[in-house]
C-alpha cells in the first residue's frame, strides 16, 4: 500500500523540493525511494503501480507450447525475441526491478442504437498507448534525478514483456481464467505499463487468484475460445479475429461475433469482479462515442478519408479501413446481438 508522505519521513512540499532532498542523500534507503516513486505514479495519473523483481518469467515452458501448438494464430511477433519476452533482464540488460503501473478505463456506456456495431472499451479514447507512454517517461525521468545512477526502459504492450504476469507480482492483480489482469477494486478494465529499472527496489507482494469455481467468462464466450481456465485460443477469440486475423474469417466463428466490430468484451462484461467499477476520469480516455459503437452501414460507406477523420488519434487505427469494412459486413449479416446485462 502506498504510505502517505509523513508515513514516508517527507515534508509538506512540492516535487522541486523533494528531488534536490531525494538526490542529495545517495545513501537514501530504497524503501523510500519505491514509496517516492509509487507516488509519483499516482500524481502522474496512474491508478494502480506495484514493483516486482525483473526475473525470468514462470510460464516460459507454458508459452513456448502455446505458441508451438499455434495459438497465437497470425501473430508471429509473440514468437520474435522470446528470449527478451520472457526475461526482462534480457529485454533490458542490468535490469532489476520492474515498476509496473495501471490506470482504470471503464467508462460507462449509453445503449447503442438497434443495428450498431460495438467497439472494446479500451479502443473508445485516446490511443492508450501514446497516453501511457507519456507518462511512463516523464515517471522515467524523476526516476533518474532523485537516483542518477538508475538506468530505465518504458514500455507498454507493444514491446516484448509478458505484462500481466509482472503486473501479477507486483500485485496489482491476478491473472484470471479469461486471460485478462483483475484488481479487486477495479475488476478487469485496466490498461498496463511499466518501467524497467536498474534500480533493486523492494518488490510488492503478489496478487493472490480470486477467481475461485467461477467461470462465467468460460460459459458466456460465444466462440469457446477460453478452452478451459487460464487458457485461451487466440485463433477463436473475436479480439484476436477482428483486430490481428488478416484474411478471411470462418464462416461458423463469424456467424458468432454478435455486433462485435472491433474487439470483444463479453468475457469481462460477465465477470463478478465488473459488477461495480469505478468509473475513469482520465479526460484522455473517455469515449469518443457515447454509446461505444459504430454503425456498420455507415463505416461500408467510409472513404479513406472517413477512415481517418473518424479515427483519428484512436488504437483502433490498428486495423485498416478493408479489415474494419470486413468486421462490419460480418455485423451486418450475423444473426446475433450480443447481450449487456451481467448474468
Amino acid at each position: 500500500m502506498l504510505r502517505s508522505r509523513k508515513a514516508c519521513g517527507w515534508p509538506a512540499v512540492g516535487f522541486r523540493e523533494r528531488n534536490r532532498a531525494m538526490t542529495y542523500n545517495p545513501a537514501m534507503s530504497f524503501d523510500l525511494r519505491a514509496a517516492g516513486i509509487k507516488q509519483r505514479a499516482r500524481e502522474l495519473g496512474f491508478d494502480l503501480v506495484g514493483i516486482a523483481p525483473a526475473t525470468a518469467s514462470g510460464y516460459r515452458q507454458y508459452l513456448r507450447q502455446w505458441l508451438d501448438e499455434g495459438n497465437a494464430g497470425e501473430m508471429g511477433y509473440l514468437s520474435r525475441r522470446f528470449e527478451e519476452r520472457t526475461d526482462p533482464a534480457a529485454y533490458f540488460p542490468e535490469a532489476a526491478s520492474v515498476i509496473c503501473v495501471g490506470i482504470n478505463y471503464f467508462v460507462p456506456l449509453e445503449e447503442p442504437p438497434a443495428g450498431h456495431a460495438r467497439v472494446a472499451r479500451y479502443a473508445l479514447g485516446t490511443d492508450y498507448h501514446e497516453v501511457i507512454k507519456s507518462r511512463l517517461h516523464r515517471l522515467a525521468d524523476w526516476i533518474r534525478e532523485i537516483a542518477p545512477e538508475a538506468k530505465t526502459r518504458c514500455s507498454v504492450d507493444t514491446a516484448p514483456v509478458m505484462e500481466k504476469e509482472l503486473s501479477a507480482r507486483a500485485g496489482i492483480g491476478w491473472v484470471g481464467k479469461n486471460t485478462c489482469l483483475i484488481n479487486e477494486k477495479i475488476g478487469s478494465w485496466i490498461l498496463l505499463g511499466e518501467v524497467l529499472t536498474t534500480l533493486a527496489l523492494p518488490a510488492d507482494e503478489s496478487a493472490v487468484d480470486r477467481c475461485g469455481s467461477c467461470r462465467r467468462c468460460i460459459d458466456a464466450c460465444p466462440t469457446d475460445a477460453i478452452r478451459e481456465p487460464y487458457q485461451l485460443d487466440a485463433r477463436r477469440c473475436i479480439s484476436y479475429l477482428t483486430i490481428e486475423h488478416r484474411g478471411q474469417i470462418d464462416r461458423d466463428l463469424a456467424a458468432k461475433f454478435g455486433d462485435w466490430i472491433y474487439g470483444c468484451d463479453i468475457c469481462q462484461d460477465v465477470c463478478p469482479w465488473n459488477r461495480d467499477p469505478p468509473t475513469a476520469g482520465d479526460p484522455e480516455l473517455q469515449p469518443r462515442w457515447a454509446d461505444g459503437s459504430l454503425d456498420p452501414e455507415r463505416v461500408m460507406r467510409w472513404t479513406d478519408e472517413d477512415y481517418q477523420r473518424e479515427l483519428k488519434g484512436s488504437a483502433m487505427k490498428r486495423v485498416k479501413l478493408p479489415m474494419l469494412q470486413r468486421n462490419a459486413a460480418i455485423v451486418l449479416s450475423s444473426p446475433r446481438k450480443t447481450p449487456t446485462a451481467m448474468p
